[in-house]
């Protein structure tokens, strides 16, 4: 295994990465090593939050949302 030292990392970046951690319920060194096998993997394509995909989806209000639509959409960004 390798060892990976990152300098002049942000202090609120640092700082994001120890609560998500802890909300994780795992070390920040593990939540990062979970983030950087994801990204690589993924091919450095983030995964939309279901907010994030309603929003892309989302029209104004008077008109109907397809439901159809953001269901695909869902459903592809989970599986993708």
């Amino acid at each position: 295994m390798a060892t990976l030292t990152i300098r002049n990392l942000d202090d609120q970046v640092k700082q994001a990465l120890r609560e998500q951690a802890a909300r994780h319920g795992v070390s920040m060194e593990e939540e990062v090593r979970t983030l950087l096998t994801k990204a690589v993997s993924s091919g450095g394509r983030r995964r939309l939050t279901a907010e994030e995909i309603v929003a892309k989806h989302a029209r104004s209000p008077d008109k109907p949302v397809d439901q159809k639509a953001l269901s695909d959409a869902m459903w592809e960004e989970s599986f993708d």
